[in-house]
């Protein structure tokens, strides 16, 4: 027999040898690709978002059903008796509470016990275990998102103790019955999946272990090739190598990719549950549990609301392969087949995805990137969903009315709504467009449109600062024509067409008259008026030209919200914010950016400004939702763009702040004016908030005095004309109150 060539031996030694150097060091390199990320993301707790919690005190605006309907959002039981925490029993309108332990940003409250007695009216008695009564009661911050602050992710993370000790069964019974005792591959099911790959002629069966999954889903792309198999493979028993199994698990329960939401990936099975059941994972029942399970191997193929056949057939399946493995009986399998889906109809439910995009820009503009990547933070909000379930509902159903289905062409009309406490800058309920679970564009923060009129009550505040002008001061409203630098002529008119000659400057912005606006603006000064917006809030100095005057600046809602917060808090700036404290791991609050109060405005003069405003919604263009929430006072403003291609308004109460705009993404003519358009969603949230009248006291130097509405003559309550209650500067000069 004759030997190789020494040469060839040599070659093939030398090549074996940097073949196996070459694998050696691809598997160092994934073995650290694996624990350095692994690692990271294993332990990066997310942070915890929670809503403003509910306040329960006597005379509260609650019913029986809004209390269980909000005990049903934090996830309490009904039960026979309320003997643990998390339960609740119902009797007609006495609602008995078992709470559960919380954390406040101030407090911590332990578990307790209490009674509720309700009745149309609201709350009438509140009583602790022994029959003592309970001043205020606040019930748990619903918890509305968990993130990844510097990342901006949104995730429901569970922590293995969280995880219901069936989906462990399932999943293995289902995916990898061979889990416990494999180390990352399973030779035997990888064998049959190359066998029944190789008979098809093409990549047919994954054969892959839940820890090639997870890896998949962690580490690697789509792609199916044998270079990635092996890849997956490695990836795979390194991980087994340095993580127990119950790590493993618990990630993939956190991990694995189970459907889509618009442009929200679903991941993980706590969110998952949400999505598909509106109910956290803990309180799915077999089959749910089992419908989940077997979405695993093909999320778009079982989607249960686009192929509940298919769907329903996978569950079904999965149950009988749990009574093939004895994770449970035929009986229950049999039970748990005859239930429907049982899944929910797709709606925001706790999750709102407008308001945490502000949470996050909130998070980068007050606290510093190293305290945000700390794991285990707490964030406590301002969003109140009662508010926020009212703007959306408010939103989507004027929607709805302005332009129904059967008339709709292209694009549907869209809107926004913000809603803040104008005292604190606090934002309750930010709604981006008419789809309100929709993690998409956010209108409210980004959608930048002419704000039209809404620009008037800056003309006027600027005109009241100068001291030159009153409520009851008289403007012509007459014809315009400007000469512009560029030859061309500004010839504004008044939305009517008409021209109403001689006004009260009160009279003049309840009617929202351009004509009037654009002489008062002139005669003051567009660049005074320009300087105004910064002073109110605005990020920016708009143009000084005379289009200015009548809204030609763009401005998200956001930016409008913050502008006429100003305003009703009585002259004074201070920051919008969704973010109320962060705590850390320690219950330790972050250290914020400082937050200031700034002066915006003269404090009198705006107080004469918003008794202004609140003419327009007696006597001028807001009247009809002004006699909707009557006699609640509330003062507002219109704004209709040119060619009523966007529909505004902005209006407040003494306790709550709306801004509403509604339009089209492309800019086509809406035909609909703010009073069509945006003031009936306004109203109907308004409405909902239970608002507290705008009624402030004068301000030193200013007095409350009927003047006639038309000629700005000094008048009284029952006198001749259309007496209208307004402020005005000074009080010496003033006859007696009634007098004509």
């Amino acid at each position: 027999m004759k030997w190789p060539n020494r040469k060839i031996l040599i070659t093939l030694g030398a090549l074996l040898g940097t073949g196996l150097a070459a694998l050696v060091i691809y598997v160092l390199y994934l073995d650290r690709v694996v624990r350095s990320e692994f690692e990271g993301r294993r332990w990066d707790v997310p942070a915890r978002v929670y809503a403003i919690p509910t306040e329960l005190y006597v005379g509260a605006h609650l019913s029986a059903d809004d209390l269980e309907q909000e005990l049903r959002q934090l996830n309490y039981r009904q039960a026979a008796i309320a003997n643990q925490a998390g339960t609740y029993h119902r009797r007609d309108s006495t609602i008995e509470v078992y709470a559960r332990r919380a954390i406040f940003t101030d407090e911590v409250r332990e578990a307790a016990r209490l009674n509720v007695a309700l009745s149309k009216d609201g709350i009438q008695k509140i009583t602790d275990s022994s029959q003592v009564d309970v001043p205020i009661f606040r019930m748990d911050p619903l918890l509305i998102g968990s993130i990844f602050p510097i990342h901006g992710e949104d995730r429901i993370v569970l922590a293995p103790e969280d995880v219901p000790p069936l989906l462990p069964l399932l999943l293995k019974a289902v995916e990898d019955r061979r889990f416990d005792t494999h180390n990352g591959v399973d030779p035997k099911g990888l064998l049959r999946a190359v066998w029944v790959d190789v008979r098809a002629g093409h990549l047919e069966q994954g054969g892959s272990t839940l820890t090639q999954q997870l890896v998949k889903n962690y580490f690697l792309d789509e792609r199916r090739s044998l270079g990635r198999k092996l890849k997956e493979a490695i990836m795979a028993m390194r991980l087994e190598a340095h993580f127990s199994k119950k790590d493993i698990l618990t990630a993939y329960v956190n991990e694995i990719f189970l459907g889509q939401d618009g442009e929200r990936a679903i991941h993980g099975f706590g969110l998952a549950s949400q999505f598909y059941f509106a109910k956290p994972l803990n309180e799915l029942n077999l089959a749910e549990m089992a419908l989940l399970t077997g979405m695993v191997r093909g999320p778009s193929v079982y989607d249960p609301r686009r192929h509940p056949t298919a769907a329903k057939a996978r569950r079904d399946r999965v149950l009988t392969t749990l009574v093939e493995a004895g994770v449970i009986s035929k009986a229950e399998a049999e039970a748990a087949q005859a239930q429907p889906l049982g899944i929910r109809p797709p709606s925001s439910g706790s999750y709102y995805p407008a308001y945490m995009d502000f949470v996050r820009r909130n998070l980068k503009r007050d606290y510093r990137e190293a305290d945000l990547a700390k794991a285990g933070l707490s964030i406590y909000t301002s969003l109140d969903p009662h508010a926020q379930i009212a703007a959306e509902r408010a939103l989507t159903r004027q929607l709805g009315k302005l332009e129904p289905p059967a008339k709709r062409k292209g694009d549907p009309l869209e809107g926004s709504v913000v809603v803040t406490m104008p005292e604190t800058g606090d934002v309750v309920a930010i709604v981006g467009g008419r789809e309100v679970g929709f993690d998409g564009f956010n209108r409210a923060l980004d959608a930048k449109r002419p704000i039209g009129s809404l620009v008037k009550p800056v003309v006027y505040l600027t005109a009241l600062e100068s001291g030159r002008y009153t409520a009851r001061s008289i403007i012509e409203d007459a014809p315009v024509d400007l000469a512009l630098s560029n030859g061309d002529h500004w010839q504004p008119e008044n939305y009517t067409h008409q021209i109403y000659g001689p006004v009260t400057l009160v009279h003049a912005l309840a009617e929202s008259m351009n004509l009037a606006t654009v002489h008062l603006g002139l005669d003051i000064g567009v660049k005074k008026v320009a300087e105004t917006f910064p002073r109110l809030g605005l990020d920016r100095t708009p143009a000084a030209n005379p289009s200015l005057l009548l809204g030609a600046v763009d401005m998200a809602p956001i930016e409008v919200a913050q502008i006429y917060n100003s305003i009703a808090n009585g002259g004074f700036q201070t920051r919008l914010r969704a973010v109320r404290a962060v705590l850390g791991e320690d219950g330790k609050p972050l250290k914020t950016f400082s937050l200031e109060v700034k002066s915006a405005a003269s404090v009198a003069s705006v107080y004469e400004l918003s008794h202004m405003m609140t003419a327009v919604m007696t006597h001028g263009t807001g009247k009809a939702g002004g006699l909707r929430l009557a006699p609640v006072i509330t003062a507002g403003k219109t704004g209709t763009s040119s060619d009523t291609r966007d529909s505004w308004f902005a209006g407040f109460s003494g306790s709550h702040l709306v801004v509403v705009w509604v339009g089209y993404d492309d800019n086509r003519v809406t035909g609909f004016t703010g009073a069509l358009g945006a003031l009936p969603a306004w109203t109907e949230t308004m409405l909902a908030v239970r608002p507290s009248s705008w009624e402030p006291p004068p301000p030193e130097g200013v007095t409350n005095r009927y003047i006639d509405f038309e000629n700005g003559q000094l008048s009284g309550p029952h006198c001749p004309g259309v007496p209208l209650l307004v402020a005005l500067p000074g009080n010496a000069d003033f006859p007696p109150p009634d007098a004509c």
